[in-house]
């Protein structure tokens, strides 16, 4: 079941992507690479710049409280670079796990470190989910309406879910079904650590802040995109948008989130195929503001290459000789 996962997980984001194409045609999609301009480019440079730092100081705090090193300037590089590998493969999540990995083993504790990222990460949902559940709350029409367009008969809901639960059954008894007493040390490990880290004074304040800079690249794409509606219509299809975009079954960021912003656009009377072009032009963004984190991986691996042993080799026999 692991290694069918990738392979589930790659092929639903692309029957996503193949379904929108299916309904809507590839104008959206062409539309929303065609309206990408230099001022949207450096808008979403700068936005991403303070939205990473606002991350990166999330991060500093929850690993410190858990004992670990991890300086300012470090942790904003680790994470633009994390964020662009999570842009440029597939699932989205996998330079968060190069991260966790790395400051893991660089601190001395590969548990802790790995704890730290999915704790930080973990604050910035819990930000998210009660924005939006917040938001949606004061629209339960248009989330009826969302959903009567997503799920199509009570059948459905019921078949899927018996289905996932199987799943998961699965996947929960093959990963921890033989080790139950080490699942439950570290589970009291983790929820330790929660507590512990969670804690720590501005937190979900960098949480809010960064769930901010998102909002606001996705705003600056709608108006990119064309759209003349105002926040107040905008902010619940962009919060649902946000919300689906931590599903690890996207192809460099897109399939879930570009459905749910056609089918909440639809709904809200934005227009599904305006919905559509407003997703691909955040998701071009988004990529334009991760790409300092290209830099600092080409930097990175250069910082790593062994030098030649030329130079010293000559040095060496200059040295013998004028001896």
């Amino acid at each position: 079941m692991t290694k069918l996962w990738p392979w589930i997980r790659n092929f639903t984001g692309v029957a996503i992507l193949g379904v929108l194409v299916w309904r809507l045609g590839t104008g959206a999609f062409v539309d929303g690479l065609r309206v990408i301009t230099v001022w949207s480019v450096l808008a979403a440079l700068g936005i991403g710049l303070l939205t990473t730092v606002c991350c990166a100081w999330r991060w500093c705090l929850v690993a410190r409280r858990l004992g670990l090193e991890l300086t300012l300037s470090a942790a904003v590089k680790d994470y633009y670079r994390a964020l662009f590998l999570n842009a440029v493969l597939p699932a989205g999540v996998l330079g968060d796990v190069h991260r966790a990995v790395s400051h893991g083993q660089q601190s001395g504790d590969l548990g802790r470190g790995v704890r730290a990222v999915v704790l930080e990460r973990v604050a910035g949902q819990v930000v998210l989910l009660v924005l939006g559940v917040a938001v949606l709350l004061t629209q339960p029409t248009l989330v009826s309406a969302i959903a009567g367009d997503l799920v199509p008969s009570r059948t459905v809901v019921v078949v899927t879910v018996c289905l996932l639960a199987v799943l998961l059954g699965m996947i929960a008894w093959a990963k921890w079904g033989t080790s139950t007493s080490k699942w439950r040390s570290g589970l009291a490990t983790t929820l330790t650590d929660a507590r512990l880290s969670l804690r720590a004074p501005g937190v979900f304040l960098f949480s809010a802040l960064a769930l901010g800079g998102h909002l606001l690249l996705f705003v600056v794409a709608a108006r990119v995109a064309g759209s003349d509606a105002s926040i107040g219509q905008l902010l619940a299809p962009l919060v649902l948008a946000l919300l689906v975009m931590g599903l690890p079954v996207n192809i460099g960021g897109f399939g879930p989130r570009e459905a749910i912003t056609t089918v909440a656009f639809g709904a809200a009377g934005l227009g599904a195929t305006q919905g559509l072009t407003v997703s691909v032009v955040y998701g071009v963004l988004a990529l334009a503001a991760s790409l300092p984190g290209a830099a600092v991986l080409f930097l990175h691996r250069s910082a790593k290459r062994p030098v030649e042993p030329v130079a010293p080799q000559r040095e060496l026999v200059a040295a013998g000789a004028g001896a």
